[in-house]
């Protein structure tokens, strides 16, 4: 099965996130006094589940295709990858922010868009790591 790889990596990726999203609000972490106290670099810890799980992922596709990427596979694969971390979490979220935190919505899809921009970038650094074909780029 081509997207095994690309469904763990993503489900892994959204189950992390979710969680991370619910030690936050438990411990009272919320994006008005993140900006208010010392604690804005939690905030952008967060950052590291995508870019992680993407790299991991990408690899462990190259790994299974007999240690081969090429540019456009890494990418693809990454988009894959994004797409069910994606859903996952924005399952999550929609039922996060119709229950339990009403306020803050706006904020947070803020911070969706950024991410999606950054697990782009992350996606097409890791192609450009990993390919073994660099004249197929």
């Amino acid at each position: 099965m081509k997207m095994k790889n690309a469904i763990l990596s993503g489900i892994i990726i959204g189950v992390v996130s979710v969680i991370w999203v619910i030690i936050m609000h438990f411990a009272g972490i919320n994006p008005e006094n993140v900006q208010e106290s010392d604690n804005r670099w939690l905030e952008y810890t967060s950052v590291i589940i995508p870019i992680i799980g993407l790299y991991l992922g990408i690899k462990g596709f190259k790994n299974r295709n007999n240690n081969s990427l090429t540019f456009f596979e890494g990418v693809f694969e990454g988009f894959k990858i994004m797409a069910i971390g994606g859903l996952i979490a924005g399952a999550f979220s929609s039922l996060y922010f119709s229950f339990l935190n009403l306020e803050f919505s706006s904020d947070y899809m803020e911070r969706i868009f950024g991410a999606a921009i950054i697990g782009f970038l992350v996606t097409l650094a890791s192609s450009l790591l990993l390919m073994t074909k660099p004249k197929q780029l």
